[in-house]
């Protein structure tokens, strides 16, 4: 069996989007001849906690865990939050106002000292731990998956030091991501990221990415062979026998809501539908499924919408499969940025598992549109005329469909995953 040396900050217990693609992949890999060896942290910033990702590690894997110096500790301590808080990805803030003096010298300081992020003091570690274990236990291909992008470091010296191929997989951009303005950047410092970036794209064997747009964009910073793995759902996942579908018009939202995925143009129209239809009216509600950022919270209430608004927390990945079920109708906004035209993220392919209609607000030329099909809403963020449409003919559908979504199957994609690996191999 052929091995493959895989690197990832996101792994179990630790839950969040970032942990499912290559937990999946993991999972999957030894089914197409390849053995997973993962390396991760032994003590990373939990995002959130899902111990039920852990039974999901095939007995095939091999794990090797080693501490980390997290940054995040002293940033806690310096702000005032609790040791046992949880910290937000994006910006997100669930609190009201914005950021405090202490919080902004704090971004300054990760921006211009931790380059590319705050995990690049396990690098240097990490390449020494590695070359010492790869000496005893060789594999034929290294795989360092970002955010965040410090691992893809370690992988590039790893190649230089061993000349084991590489391949460098990117969840989200790295300068293009849509918070990168919100860095608080020198001159240098901003400078120094872009080399970064461009050093791993011409050096990495391969790139993957997860979307279309996305693998063009890296291209025009220098990347030469990039190919689109996206994310995808696993039917393991999907709860049997359904949850069901309630009886209330319920719109639903699961995962994060950052304020770029605002959208006060549907707020609007479902408040102006509340007031016009007395059924709808009596029907309807808004609930929203894990953290929700507060100018989010404040646009809805903006619009009037509060007393039809369910707020649920965090909750596992399969409490949240349950609630894509259990909706009448999915909603999927995506971020109101530059790089929107490559947002594909997981729940995309979660929400389409779910057979639930998705009303979906993005760029009509996104790749989100082009995974959607045929079978579900995609409305453009400025078309306040489409919006009310939608909104009026929103729970009229029974399901949701989508073209060719086996493609998506996690197994399907870990095959594309293994045929690629083997092209490296040298």
């Amino acid at each position: 069996m052929k091995r493959v040396l895989i690197i990832a900050y996101y792994w179990p217990p630790n839950a969040g989007v970032g942990v499912y693609r290559w937990l999946k992949f993991t999972k999957y890999l030894p089914q197409f001849g390849w053995q997973p060896v993962v390396y991760t942290p032994e003590n990373p910033e939990l995002m959130a906690v899902d111990e039920a990702l852990v039974k999901e590690v095939p007995p095939e894997a091999e794990v090797i865990k080693a501490p980390i110096i997290e940054p995040y500790t002293w940033y806690k301590r310096f702000t005032g939050k609790k040791s046992d808080e949880r910290l937000q990805t994006a910006f997100l803030k669930e609190d009201g106002g914005g950021p405090t003096w202490k919080e902004n010298v704090a971004n300054w300081v990760r921006s211009n000292f931790f380059i590319p992020d705050a995990r690049v003091w396990w690098v240097k570690p990490s390449v020494t731990r590695l070359l010492a274990y790869l000496k005893a236990n060789p594999v034929d291909v290294i795989v360092t998956t970002g955010s965040p992008h410090s691992l893809h470091l370690i992988g590039r010296a790893l190649k230089k030091r061993t000349g084991i191929p590489w391949v460098a997989d990117f969840r989200d951009p790295w300068t293009n991501i849509d918070f990168y303005g919100q860095l608080k950047l020198t001159k240098w410092a901003d400078a120094e990221q872009h080399k970064l970036e461009r050093a791993v794209l011409t050096e990495a064997d391969r790139v993957i990415t997860v979307s279309w747009h996305w693998a063009e964009e890296l291209k025009a910073l220098g990347a030469k062979n990039v190919d689109v793995i996206t994310n995808g759902f696993d039917p393991a996942d999907v709860p049997s026998p359904p949850a069901q579908v309630d009886d209330e018009w319920s719109l639903v939202h699961v995962g994060s809501i950052s304020a770029t995925r605002d959208v006060p143009e549907l707020w609007n129209a479902l408040a102006e539908r509340i007031t016009s239809d007395a059924e709808f009216r009596s029907r309807f509600k808004l609930r929203l499924v894990g953290s929700v950022d507060h100018t989010i919270q404040r646009s809805i209430e903006a619009a009037g919408l509060t007393p039809y608004v369910e707020r649920i927390a965090q909750v596992s990945h399969a409490e949240a499969m349950r609630h894509m079920q259990r909706a009448k109708a999915l909603l999927l906004p995506v971020n109101n940025t530059p790089n929107v035209g490559g947002f594909l993220p997981a729940k995309v392919f979660e929400y389409l598992s779910a057979q639930r209609p998705i009303l979906c607000i993005a760029p009509l030329d996104a790749d989100i549109v082009r995974v959607l099909g045929d079978g579900h809403t995609v409305i453009a963020r400025e078309d306040a005329t489409g919006m009310r449409k939608a909104v009026a003919s929103l729970f009229m559908n029974t399901l949701g469909k989508a073209s060719d979504i086996a493609a998506y199957d996690r197994r399907n994609l870990t095959a594309q995953l293994a045929k690629l690996l083997g092209t490296v191999i040298r």
